[in-house]
């Protein structure tokens, strides 16, 4: 399948440059989650994954979350990459945020850097930051991926994408 993709400006990274299968790399840029004035994670130590046609996922090292707003969810998913994950309800001033976050608590070998730190979702909280940017969530409401200006797409989840 050819996907046409979309314009790449010099400062911009290509999603479709992206390995498959994917990667996991240290990221020292500071990414902050903000959900009703409360700091939900702050930190300059994330790990972001990298997967062709997809925009960043953000791991949080758990050290830098506040884990008293985290709860086990229900429910668990199976990545070929990176093994089993488990989810989790975020409580922010009374608001239930559904599984907002995953964890890898036993990733595979090469993943093993995810160990102890949940990636969230951008969509369902007020202000999610890459580098003081404001993120786009990834489109479809399966994926995590955080989209900055400094990406070029198009982005796994729109429309007619299922089979990139």
């Amino acid at each position: 399948m050819t996907v046409n993709r979309d314009p790449q400006a010099v400062d911009q990274e290509s999603v479709w440059d992206y390995p498959r299968p994917p990667v996991a790399l240290l990221c020292d840029k500071r990414l902050v989650i903000i959900h009703r004035g409360i700091t939900i994670a702050d930190t300059h130590n994330a790990v972001r994954t990298l997967e062709t046609s997809h925009p960043p996922t953000y791991y949080f090292p758990q050290a830098d979350v506040l884990m008293s707003a985290l709860r086990p969810a229900a429910g668990s998913s199976f990545c070929e990459w990176k093994g089993h994950a488990r989810y989790f309800d975020a409580i922010i001033d009374g608001q239930v945020l559904a599984q907002v976050g995953w964890s890898y608590p036993t990733p595979t070998a090469n993943f093993a850097i995810l160990r102890d730190h949940i990636a969230f979702y951008a969509q369902p909280f007020d202000t999610c930051l890459v580098g003081g940017e404001r993120v786009t969530p990834q489109p479809g409401g399966f994926y995590g991926g955080w989209i900055t200006s400094d990406l070029s797409g198009p982005f796994k989840g729109v429309p007619g994408s299922q089979f990139w």
